[in-house]
């Protein structure tokens, strides 16, 4: 779930933190650099989202045009291979950056989450619901944007879990993802449901915004773009700014609006990824993504990496015992994420003890990784208000 309200944080002397020893904290020479290696890594990261959803909106013009179990599943492969990297940028959010700016920022049209079925298209026990088969709504890509969330956070009518839906359909399975057959787009003989055509053209617009918002972020973290050169312009608070994406998706987010609420209720509707059964991959890489801000680096889709001076080490030069604690902590975070099974809705149900132990881990470790970043703010002199 993206945050309604954005974050707020309060910056402490930031215009005067390179002082004396006896006056405050003195700030590291190589903060600016790794403010400027922080930005080449959101670049690198956002260009291989908008690859990847560029080759998922092929697959599904392919689909469209030809509906048969190999386009779809192809299509399927694609979106399962755009969360990748889009998930690991999900650490830039949270202090209204280019992507969750309460002005344009499109997180709320590439993410947003949990989707009402209802609301996009047909679900069982009611074959006529939904935008899809509602001929007084114009399909275009303005309508999709002016309707999602309209009405309601959960109307989602756009970005990746519209996609998924739309591919997968509802999953009414215990043991795997939702199972919409090809046949939903096949318009004429052997079509299934109704409105394949409207079906077809709107999971078309929607991939293509995914492109048009992806685009959006992208350029404003490409090289001599405005928001960028203020960014590193700025060191001292951009790197709190990195912080607090790390603090916010670290504990707020993944450790209590995904893991926490789904765990709680036991509820497969309330996982983030519940069609595609693809959740555990949404915890690795939420939390691998952390990992790369981190240490300053990311491998990019062609197996090259990014890298540059990292947040760890300047947090070492001023409180070393804290950045080792600190760096194992993350490590022991993404290696519980990586222990979770698949489909995530088995690891929440209800008496399944130990994949229950399992989600639990997780949230105590991000827990406590949260409560380790804390520590960095106060040692940067540094505060951080979190949602309640």
């Amino acid at each position: 779930m993206r945050l309604a309200l954005p974050l707020l944080f309060a910056l402490s002397g930031l215009g005067a933190c390179t002082k004396g020893a006896d006056e405050g904290l003195v700030w590291p020479e190589s903060t600016a650099d790794a403010v400027s290696g922080y930005a080449a890594v959101v670049e690198a990261s956002y260009a291989d989202s908008l690859a990847d959803a560029e080759a998922l909106h092929q697959r599904v013009l392919a689909l469209v045009a030809a509906p048969s179990d190999s386009t779809l599943d192809d299509a399927r492969g694609a979106w399962l291979q755009s969360r990748e990297p889009y998930l690991q940028t999900e650490v830039y959010r949270f202090y209204d950056g280019p992507i969750d700016n309460p002005e344009d920022g499109p997180e709320g049209l590439l993410n947003a989450w949990p989707l009402d079925e209802h609301y996009l298209d047909y679900v069982e026990g009611d074959a006529e619901a939904g935008l899809i088969n509602d001929a007084a709504v114009t399909l275009n890509e303005d309508t999709l944007v002016s309707l999602n969330e309209a009405g309601g956070e959960k109307n989602i009518a756009t970005g990746y879990h519209a996609v998924e839906f739309l591919l997968w359909g509802q999953d009414l399975n215990d043991d795997g993802p939702g199972a919409r057959p090809y046949t939903d787009y096949v318009v004429g003989e052997g079509g299934t449901a109704s409105n394949q055509g409207r079906r077809g053209e709107t999971l078309t617009l929607v991939s293509g915004l995914m492109l048009t918002h992806l685009g959006q972020v992208h350029d404003a973290w490409a090289p001599g773009a405005a928001y960028r050169a203020d960014f590193e312009a700025n060191p001292e608070a951009s790197f709190a700014k990195i912080l607090t994406g790390m603090i916010v998706l670290s504990g707020f987010e993944t450790g209590g609006e995904r893991l926490q609420a789904s765990l709680d209720s036991g509820d497969q509707e309330d996982e983030h990824s519940c069609f595609s059964d693809n959740t555990h991959r949404d915890m690795v890489q939420d939390v691998r993504g952390v990992l790369n801000v981190w240490e300053g680096q990311y491998t990019r889709l062609d197996g090259s990496t990014v890298s540059g001076v990292s947040v760890k080490a300047i947090v070492e030069e001023v409180a070393p015992d804290l950045a080792a604690s600190l760096d194992a902590q993350i490590h022991e975070s993404l290696t519980l994420a990586e222990a979770l099974q698949a489909p995530y809705d088995q690891e929440i149900a209800p008496g399944n003890a130990e994949g229950n132990a399992r989600v639990q881990a997780l949230v105590v470790s991000l827990r406590a990784q949260e409560e380790l970043l804390f520590e960095v703010f106060t040692a940067f002199e540094l505060t951080v208000e979190i949602p309640e």
